[in-house]
Formats: C-alpha cells, structure tokens, sequence
C-alpha cells in the first residue's frame, strides 16, 4: 500500500485543487503544492502548537491530554477552510456543498476516529471514486491528516472534527452511508471501563440504520477481548449479516485497509489482530 502515495493521482489532484480554490494550477504538471511550496508559502515539515488541556463532556473519543493547535502558525491551517466541514447541529450534511456536485452521488463512507490520518490517507487515494468522510476529535489528529491531504493532493476526503455520537445523530440520514470505518477504537482495557466502548449494542444499532442496503461496517482492533465483544455485538444485530465466510466469524484483513506501523510492529511480536466486516441487508 504505501507505494499508493507515489503514484501519479490526477484526477484527485485537480478535485482537490478546486476544493482550494486553485483550479488553475490543475493543469500545469505541478501538485501545486510544490509550486506554493518553491515560493515560500508551504513548510509542511515545522509548525508552532499552544498546549492546553482540553475539557469536554463524555464523548465517543475523549481527547487524552488533548492539544489545542494555534492554527494561525500551521502549515496546514490553509486546507481547513476547504477540507473541514463544520457541525451543524440538526441539519444532514449537504455532500454536495461538502465534496462537489460533481461527486455528489458518489458514495458515502463515514471513519469514526481516524487517529493520525495515515491509514485514512492511502484508503482514499486507493479508491478515488469514493466519498470519505472522517470523524476525529483529536487535534493533532486533524492535523496531521490536513498535512496528507496537502501533501499528496487528495480531493476525496473530508473532516469533521466533533463528537462522532452527535455527528451521527443530528447529520448523516438514515440509510445514507456506503460503508462505515471503526479501526481500532480504545479497547478500554479495565473492566469497569468497558461501559465507555463505542461498539456495544445500542450504538451498533444507531449505525446499521445510517447504512444503505448492502453497506458494510469494517470495525479492527488488536485487542482480542474487545474483539470477541465486537463480533457477539455485530452477531446480536438482526439488520447486520457477516461477510465473512472463515469459522471463527472474522474477516481476512480487505486489501483497502492498509497495514499500520504500530499492527505491524505488533505482528513481528506474534500479536493478533482482527478484522470484522458486517453487510445490511
């Protein structure tokens, strides 16, 4: 997966540099970025970050230690107008203001907690013909897959940074998304924490309903009891039928999920990961 990033990406290209308002660039031969970049205007390599804590309510990813970025010295601070979506309270999101109208009727995937953004990055640019819409708390988070999207011209990918329960609930319709992305959510390892897991039977009956007919939800984790959780839970669902065919009841790892330097430093140490992958029908 990772030679995806070195390979040419014209289409997204000029898709993103419309969404930045340099539709012009698209055709030169150069990212854009590059050219921004020769006259001074791009470092993506250094940028100034103001530590404060960041306290919210219970939330369906609590910010650890959070960090609030000064967004006025950041390289990246220029893609947000035209990347992030906002919240919007109780109006759905409009995906053509979001993506285009010319990828308005494309579909839909929604990632619930994209953490640094790489493995989001590459599923993008690996399929180009898809919508992705990224939900992440985590500043650093935001930041660091802004920094992808500038770096390798991707104009498929959306953010919205707010609480993925309420996103759900006031913004994406019923029977809307193609596919829903949960990779690796915290396992909440004690067990009087286990109540904070995001894949628990409530909230998995919340996403089967925002999925259209023959949508998928692709959860992964490398914790085998939050694991054997996820896969009882997604089982329990009537409107949610497994894909997978192998006895255990989990996925082999789908070739558009890349592998992540931390699964695969836990790999070289005989650790487990495991794939679920669920339809509506």
């Amino acid at each position: 997966m990772n030679e995806i990033f070195n390979q040419s990406q014209d289409a997204g290209r000029r898709e993103f540099l419309k969404a930045m308002g340099m539709a012009g660039v698209a055709g030169s031969g150069l990212l854009g970025m590059d050219a921004m970049a020769q006259s001074g205007g791009l470092n993506f390599h250094t940028w100034s970050a103001g530590v404060d804590v960041v306290k919210s309510h219970l939330t369906a990813f609590e910010a650890k230690n959070g960090i609030k970025v000064n967004y006025s010295n950041s390289p990246w601070a220029q893609y947000r107008d035209a990347m992030v979506t906002k919240f919007v309270g109780k109006a759905p999101l409009d995906v053509a203001q979001a993506f285009g109208t010319e990828r308005a009727a494309l579909p839909l995937v929604l990632e619930i907690g994209f953490g640094m953004g790489d493995a989001s990055a590459k599923i993008a640019l690996h399929l180009p013909d898809v919508n992705f819409l990224g939900c992440e708390v985590h500043e650093p988070g935001v930041g660091s897959l802004l920094k992808l999207i500038g770096e390798h011209a991707i104009g498929n990918i959306r953010i919205l940074q707010h609480d993925a329960v309420e996103v759900l609930e006031h913004m994406i319709p019923a029977a809307s998304l193609a596919g829903l992305h949960i990779f690796f959510p915290d396992p909440w390892h004690k067990t009087r924490h286990h109540k904070r897991r995001l894949i628990q039977s409530p909230m998995v009956a919340q996403l089967t309903q925002k999925l259209r007919p023959g949508g998928y939800l692709h959860c992964a984790t490398d914790w085998e009891p939050y694991a054997v959780q996820m896969l009882e839970v997604l089982t329990a669902e009537s409107l949610l039928r497994n894909r997978s065919e192998r006895a255990d009841g989990y996925a082999d790892r789908p070739d558009y999920r890349p592998l992540t330097k931390f699964e695969n430093r836990g790999l070289r140490l005989g650790h487990g990961v495991w794939d679920l992958v669920f339809e509506r029908v």
